[in-house]
């Protein structure tokens, strides 16, 4: 019998470790940020052991940034041939940028990874067409959405690190796909998607959310289903999804922007909403202008099931850390991937009247928008 019991004991301290280790339970001591007002729940829960350790792994993988070499001399566009964007540089810094976008995003192929060497000018490599316009779109994000970005900026390696593809993106989902199952029709639903938490959840929120124009709304206020109330449980569903995606992304609470008393108030909410906002905007923008435009180039191994590249989402920044890579200051060594163009500017952002017009009707339809 005390054999018996001692192994029952073992097994019970076996299953114990077992489950503290692989269904998310955490040891204390965990850290606890109070973002709110006292009762409001609204605080950001941290583990002093694990989250440190992650983002300083992350930094410290980021390639070192050569000294900026003086702006003088020849144009590489006076120079080389079929410098489309960066003609204005200097010789010198035309080839620095050139080595880090390597190191970004080729480090394995070098310069064979977007240019045919043999004729450096050529466009036959898709890879070459799609980096020029994804510079044009890091110079945007740089110079018109400092209303997320902020000072810090992006490069290449803000996404890419180190990788041909950014490892977080998605496709559009297969429609086929959503509609088959054993049960019926599951509305895309019953797939665990680590993109939105491994929830039953919509697994494509995307699609229509970062990319098309359906709104990001839960509820509405009124007793009849009339004007901005009109939402559906299917609507309400992609909402929730996207929302638990940004949570997973960035590694938050959803208190993080939101105040647990009135999730729909935005005067009540941190000011991390706002940056969010604009962070949703900014995403469909650049897949709407910059991404999807591009599945057009792309060999048939780089699409979806429905014929389009992979495209952008928080995660694909975020990568598991609330400010990618820690915030480090990413484009400050890069002034030329800090320009953007005037016409983009009107295309790609939100006025500041724009803005003050958008809030006042989520505020007087009483519908929540992230």
């Amino acid at each position: 019998m005390k054999i018996i019991a001692w192994f029952v004991g073992l097994f019970v301290l076996v299953l114990t470790g077992f489950m503290l280790f692989t269904a998310g339970w955490e040891r204390p001591p965990i850290e606890t940020e109070q973002t709110g007002f006292r009762g409001t729940s609204m605080a950001e829960i941290n583990n002093p052991r694990v989250a440190p350790a992650a983002l300083q792994a992350q930094v410290d993988q980021v390639p070192a940034s050569t000294p900026l070499p003086p702006d003088v001399g020849p144009r590489a566009g006076d120079v080389f041939q079929n410098v489309q964007v960066l003609g204005d540089l200097s010789i010198a810094r035309f080839n620095r940028l050139m080595q880090s976008m390597t190191e970004w995003v080729t480090p394995e192929q070098g310069c064979a990874g977007c240019h045919n060497l043999n004729n450096l000018a050529d466009d036959s490599v898709y890879q070459k067409v799609v980096s020029r316009r994804m510079i044009e779109m890091t110079q945007t994000i740089n110079s018109q959405w400092d209303s997320h970005v902020a000072a810090t900026g992006v490069t290449c390696y803000t996404c890419h690190r180190g990788e041909n593809v950014p490892q977080y993106a998605w496709f559009n989902a297969d429609p086929a796909e959503q509609e088959s199952g054993s049960v019926g029709w599951r509305a895309g639903q019953n797939l665990a998607f680590a993109q939105i938490g491994l929830t039953s959840l919509p697994e494509d929120p995307f699609t229509d959310l970062l990319e098309g124009s359906e709104q990001i709304r839960v509820e509405g206020r009124t007793a009849l289903p009339e004007g901005m109330s009109m939402n559906t449980i299917q609507g309400t569903e992609k909402t929730y999804a996207l929302m638990i995606h940004m949570s997973t992304a960035l590694d938050v609470n959803c208190t993080y922007c939101h105040n647990t008393r009135n999730f729909g108030s935005w005067e009540t909410s941190t000011p991390q909403r706002v940056t969010a906002f604009h962070g949703i905007r900014m995403a469909q923008i650049l897949n709407t202008e910059y991404v999807s435009p591009l599945s057009s180039v792309l060999p048939e191994h780089r699409l979806g099931p429905t014929g389009e590249g992979r495209k952008v989402n928080c995660q694909t920044c975020h990568q598991g850390v609330f400010k990618p890579l820690g915030g480090m200051a990413m484009a400050e060594n890069y002034p030329s991937l800090l320009i953007g163009s005037g016409s983009e500017r009107e295309q790609a952002s939100l006025s500041p009247s724009e803005m003050e017009a958008a809030l006042a009707v989520i505020d007087t339809s009483g519908a929540e928008e992230q």
